[in-house]
């Protein structure tokens, strides 16, 4: 039997046919995202070679599409929550599987960056209205977390098979890449129509936060590009340096206006959440270590040891398995122990994967170093990634799902485009363009450190949590209750600054 109670959704574990129907639609867009990510990088040298682009230029058919997700994703995700999380959803996606098949039709590299970036906006919407749908139909607590969990393993197949699928199709021709996830998004959008629940009561009353739209995603925007482009420019040139100093300055403008606007496009109180707040600043060192983790292990392993580019995807695919089928496990942990204690022990799985790769050499092999640190990547993945969505959007209220849902993955984007870049930038002054084996190393190994020196970081973050999760608030232990955990923390907190707010009208 199914209970469907408030807003919020089913709260039993016995589920409909609709119910499974939504949470499918919604992992498909969510997988077909996590596949675009990983399949372009495989075909990027036949792309390059057929389309006569330069390495600069062939860079930005990656980065138009980190630009236009990480750029917008709060604006995708306050777009949920004012027009409609379902319409949002739908109309996206349609535009998902328009640019997927612009982008496997063109003949011009500028156009081929184009649809990417306009993929990368479409992703910009789908994942937040999509995180905040399940978010708002599944119940917190084992519902949600088991809904989580699954929708996590769709984005880590996506990912996974992205690299194995990117190495079959790119052997036949690039542009299958593109082509192939256009009818897995058509066959989703046409069964969203038809199943994707209608909420009258989704839409908040309220203007719209021109303004902080503006200056919000023009800041992130800026800063993506900005990142991006440093390891061609040098991150002291007075370009890098002017436009970081513009962010700083739309930064400043946008915080300013969301805390005097009455409608604003973040609601700044919402930070007084400590498990959002801790949440998002982990997704960044998450995510962060985990891009410039794979680019030095993809360089590692094709350019060092000669594996192919097949060789590669095979060998980092364990890591994406044990978070493919380990979903069950996982929601089972959450519901017993709560992401505040999980995120941590995930955290600390990553970190020592990271630290095992450091025995890097010129000899190395799959068993030995590869495989180990694969096992211990990807079970600190499968344990710390749906921690981060369930405290990420814990005790938020239901109009602002997707708000708390572009949040957490705009850390997640920018977390990687940053770190990315500044991992390139020290490989490539470690090595010095050198190319033999010696030099390489060089490159890889300072490369390394900053990957594991970042996930330490979201370990002392998540580590926080855990902590304070085991300690009870005074009026609950006086009233002999159970500890109150962080992310049931949102609603009273929203509450009192909603009840500030209107005092001081």
């Amino acid at each position: 039997m199914t209970d469907t109670t408030g807003t919020t959704g089913t709260t039993h574990a016995h589920w409909t046919p609709r119910l499974w129907g939504t949470l499918v639609v919604l992992c498909a867009a969510m997988f077909l995202d996590s596949l675009d990510v990983s399949m372009v990088g495989v075909a990027l040298p036949s792309i390059g070679a057929d389309l006569h682009l330069s390495d600069s230029a062939l860079q930005w058919v990656v980065s138009g599409y980190v630009l236009g997700y990480g750029g917008l994703l709060l604006l995708g995700g306050r777009a949920a929550d004012l027009l409609g999380r379902r319409r949002v959803f739908l109309v996206a996606l349609a535009a998902f599987a328009g640019a997927s098949l612009l982008g496997g039709l063109v003949d011009s590299g500028p156009l081929l960056i184009a649809t990417r970036f306009l993929k990368g906006v479409s992703a910009a919407f789908t994942a937040p209205a999509g995180l905040s749908i399940i978010t708002t139909t599944f119940a917190e607590g084992p519902a949600r977390n088991r809904a989580l969990s699954i929708y996590t393993t769709c984005a880590a197949a996506g990912f996974s098979l992205g690299l194995v699928i990117s190495g079959l199709l790119t052997s036949a021709g690039w542009r299958l890449t593109f082509l192939m996830p256009v009818p897995v998004a058509l066959l989703a959008l046409v069964a969203g129509v038809r199943l994707l629940p209608r909420r009258h009561t989704e839409r908040p009353a309220g203007g719209y936060d021109v303004a902080g739209a503006l200056t919000g995603t023009g800041s992130v925007l800026l800063l993506v590009f900005t990142v991006t482009e440093a390891q061609g420019v040098g991150w002291l040139s007075p370009r890098t340096v002017g436009s970081l100093l513009l962010v700083a300055a739309l930064a400043a403008a946008f915080l300013l206006i969301e805390a005097r606007t009455a409608h604003p496009l973040v609601r700044l109180g919402i930070f007084r959440n400590p498990s959002v707040r801790r949440a998002n600043l982990t997704a960044l060192t998450l995510m962060g270590a985990y891009a410039g983790f794979q680019f030095v292990a993809t360089l590692y392993l094709q350019r060092l040891l000669g594996w192919s580019a097949l060789e590669t995807a095979l060998g980092l695919l364990p890591g994406g398995a044990i978070v493919a089928f380990s979903a069950g496990a996982v929601g089972r942990l959450l519901d017993r122990y709560g992401p505040e204690r999980l995120l941590p022990v995930g955290v600390a799985l990553m970190a020592v994967g990271y630290a095992s790769f450091l025995r890097l050499d010129e000899h190395s092999g799959f068993l030995g170093l590869v495989l180990p640190a694969m096992l211990l990547i990807g079970g600190g993945f499968a344990l710390a990634f749906p921690s981060i969505n369930a405290a990420a959007t814990g005790g938020v209220p239901d109009d602002e799902q997707g708000l708390a849902s572009g949040l957490v993955n705009t850390g997640l984007q920018v977390g990687g485009a940053i770190v990315l870049a500044v991992t390139t930038a020290v490989l490539t002054a470690g090595s010095g363009g050198g190319t033999d084996a010696q030099a390489q190393l060089a490159g890889y190994r300072p490369a390394l450190l900053l990957v594991t020196g970042t996930i330490v970081v979201g370990l002392l973050l998540a580590l926080t949590g855990a902590v304070r999760s085991g300690r009870a608030p005074a009026s609950a232990v006086a009233a002999g209750s159970h500890p109150v955990p962080d992310y049931a923390y949102g609603a009273a907190t929203a509450a009192a600054d909603d009840t500030e707010v209107l005092s001081k009208r």
